[in-house]
């Protein structure tokens, strides 16, 4: 068995009800659920939720809600991590037990179904607790400066300062979009940014974090842009 899990709390601050939220026509939360099934991976697309208005929102997009996350695992400080755990637990209790758990974010408007398929091949095929989904830096992160509390700049590492930016070695971040694992490696609480982890390599103009309501709107600019570009693609291969 191969099982999708969204977790989507009712609780988001800085921008309110951002699970459910209209995003390019759509309720945020509805992109992932979309591309989960389209994926043809999971046997089951469960959305972990607390909050009533978003389950009948989930169920509205195809979604199943088995049950309503407990409030131990829904306030500001719970990981991501205790939140699939609790769900695949529930699905061995009730006698089906997941082999392959993929956690995907509901604010994730971006996510392909074809990443969803490569990270699935990956588990399968490599000896790995995890793949997740990547993307690199567009400016390397040896040479970040700060901002001191008196309004001075320094930067971190102060011995790059003469080395080239070619010559620096290419760093990457979590694109925050989907997490394969094994149900072992969730059930154990295994971290998941280590050696046993392999990345999937999104491309920069796919990959945006939406914390604020400024990534929320620079999101939307983004994914209509993208619309554009592949409508007008289809047009001239298609006449």
């Amino acid at each position: 068995m191969r099982l999708a899990v969204i977790p989507a709390r009712g609780g988001s601050k800085r921008i309110p009800r951002k699970n459910i939220k209209p995003f390019c026509g759509k309720p945020m939360i509805a992109w992932s659920i979309e591309a989960a099934r389209q994926s043809g991976c999971f046997n089951e697309v469960v959305v972990s939720t607390d909050d009533q208005e978003i389950a009948d929102v989930a169920v509205a997009y195809g979604a199943k809600i088995p049950f309503i996350r407990p409030a131990r695992l829904s306030d500001d400080h719970t990981g991501t991590i205790p939140v699939v755990r609790h769900a695949v637990e529930w699905f061995q209790q009730g006698g089906s037990t997941p082999a392959q758990v993929c956690c995907i974010y509901a604010t994730a408007p971006f996510i392909q179904v074809d990443d969803l398929r490569r990270g699935l091949e990956l588990l399968q095929i490599g000896d790995c607790s995890y793949v997740f989904s990547v993307a690199n830096y567009p400016f390397p992160i040896q040479r970040a400066i700060r901002i001191t509390r008196d309004g001075r700049a320094e930067m971190f590492d102060p011995k790059q300062f003469d080395t080239r930016s070619q010559d620096l070695e290419e760093s990457w971040h979590d694109a925050g979009q989907f997490y394969w694992g094994t149900a072992e490696a969730w059930l154990e609480e295994r971290a998941v940014f280590t050696l046993a982890s392999v990345p999937v390599r999104l491309p920069r103009h796919r990959v945006q974090d939406i914390d604020t309501p400024e990534d929320w709107e620079r999101a939307e600019w983004i994914f209509r842009a993208q619309e554009l570009h592949s409508k007008s693609n289809k047009k001239l291969l298609w006449g």
